[in-house]
């Protein structure tokens, strides 16, 4: 079925809502969401659509993967990350170089057995696109899960998955460089100066503008609320190009622009988190349906390409990625065997492998289709096996802890009858005296806040009260208190 301008719409919004049904059933089975968004595209993408477009889909990735990245690094708290910065950084660089070395070696010295004889360098830029735990599938199965994890593990594994895609992705670009017959390569000399530049300047990039959006969010004063959410998306995107028309990494800036802008403080901060918590479900769910869409089942289920993406699977999650993690985190004596046992398993596969899976696509690099369908072998066996035993994974090497749930996460839903007022102080209310004690106001009613001139403060009995104060009163008997606030005279109310 050919998709035209008229039926785009129906189409997309038929694939958006069988995905979010396919990720309430995978809640259920325990399976990870982004596995079933995958079928739900290779299902649409099997004789049903018409999709084959490796550029749009490295674009869209692009996109999603910016803002990923960005909502990653929002969620992640510098207090938690700051203990195991070190590990982290060495697993997120050096950890991604000696999972391609390694994997690239064991590719090369298979892929004849399985009949695909692959040269060492294209070997290597296989093994690179799948060098990088996936941030996507991390940041989704560890929070969907609630997993809690002991020996600071869970922002060990969330700070790797989000600062170690720039290395992988300078790994697959010079080495798509070096293979491309349209592009001329270059030495391992200006292939190692190219790297540390992108890394320094996007590191420089991302603060920069984090510490920008911070500045301009605060600074702005925009009458309406939601804006402020477009202008942070806008400020994620800005990073990304700039820091990449620069010359620098823009996965690696907007990682720690968002960051920089999760760890301070900024208006409308609870507004802006729950835009980017929507946004970021809706970029993974709409970046999973195209990988599955590209990926063409007749050629995937050959038998050489099956064998080989299942050896390669096998040997990166039992071997490879286990001799990295354990050689990266052998300066470090407080993390347990089992901890890094555990870090070698919850090594994730998703759709980053497969967005730089089509880079050899796009330049025509030889064998780039069965490089595209290994990865993607790869990641769902990744997710399989490894994405549903997680939270199974802890419990068998006793690195899990129990994370306790907020009572009052959903304070705001509208199944709680408790509501929130704003009034102002007027005469009437202050004429049986100034403090807050001598207001009379219904039975579980609380003033929990007050606003005078900008400042804010929490009040107490004795607290004094002056007209024009702004109050913000909780309370369980809404109706009642409405009724007292027309008493007093109180017109103008704003409710919550």
């Amino acid at each position: 079925m050919e998709v035209t301008t008229e039926n785009f719409l129906l189409i997309g919004a038929i694939l958006l809502f069988v995905a979010v049904l396919a990720g309430k059933l995978a809640y259920r089975l325990g399976a990870p969401a982004l596995l079933l968004f995958l079928g739900v595209g290779m299902f649409f993408g099997y004789d049903i659509l018409s999709f084959n477009s490796p550029e749009l889909t490295q674009f869209m990735g692009m996109i999603a993967l910016s803002i990923i990245l960005f909502s990653g690094g929002m969620d992640t708290k510098f207090s938690e990350i700051r203990s195991i910065l070190l590990p982290g950084i060495i697993l997120a660089t050096v950890g991604v170089l000696l999972t391609a070395l390694i994997l690239g070696g064991f590719i090369y010295g298979i892929s004849p057995v399985v009949g695909v004889g692959l040269s060492f360098p294209l070997a290597l830029l296989l093994a690179s696109t799948m060098a990088s735990t996936d941030s996507a599938s991390v940041f989704s199965i560890l929070r969907t899960k609630k997993q809690g994890l002991k020996e600071n593990l869970r922002p060990l594994l969330e700070l790797e998955s989000g600062s170690n895609d720039p290395v992988a992705y300078i790994l697959v670009v010079l080495l798509v460089g070096m293979l491309s017959p349209n592009v001329e390569g270059m030495s391992a000399g200006a292939s190692v100066v190219l790297f540390l530049v992108q890394m320094a300047v996007g590191a420089l990039a991302g603060y920069a503008f984090g510490r920008a959006a911070v500045w301009t969010m605060n600074k702005i004063n925009i009458s309406n609320p939601s804006l402020y959410s477009v202008l942070l998306l806008a400020f994620v995107f800005l990073t990304f190009s700039f820091t990449t028309l620069v010359q620098g990494n823009g996965f690696l800036a907007v990682y720690i622009a968002g960051l920089v802008v999760g760890n301070m403080k900024i208006v409308h901060k609870r507004t802006v988190v729950s835009f980017f918590d929507g946004v970021t479900w809706l970029v993974q769910i709409i970046m999973f349906i195209m990988l599955g869409l590209l990926v063409n089942i007749r050629s995937l289920i050959e038998p050489k390409t099956l064998i080989l993406g299942g050896a390669t699977a096998l040997f990166m999650m039992l071997v490879a990625r286990p001799i990295a993690v354990h050689i990266c985190m052998l300066p470090f004596k407080k993390f347990t065997e089992k901890a890094r046992l555990y870090v070698s398993w919850v090594g994730l596969r998703g759709a980053v492998p497969i967005i730089f899976a089509t880079y050899p696509m796009v330049a025509n690099i030889e064998n780039s289709e069965l490089i595209f369908n290994v990865v993607f072998i790869v990641t769902v066996i990744s997710l399989i096996l490894q994405g549903t035993t997680v939270s199974g994974m802890a419990n068998t090497l006793g690195v899990a802890r129990e994370e306790k749930e907020s009572s009052f996460g959903d304070a705001f839903q509208d199944r709680m009858k408790s509501a929130f007022t704003e009034v102002d102080v007027n005469e009437q209310m202050l004429a049986p005296g100034n403090t807050l004690s001598l207001i009379a106001l219904p039975q579980h009613t609380l003033v929990i806040m007050v606003c005078r001139d900008g400042d804010y403060f929490v009040p107490q009995g004795n607290s004094e009260l002056h007209l024009g104060d702004k109050l913000l009163i909780l309370s369980d008997r809404n109706e009642e208190l409405q009724a007292h606030y027309k008493e007093l005279g109180l017109d103008e109310v704003i409710k919550f």
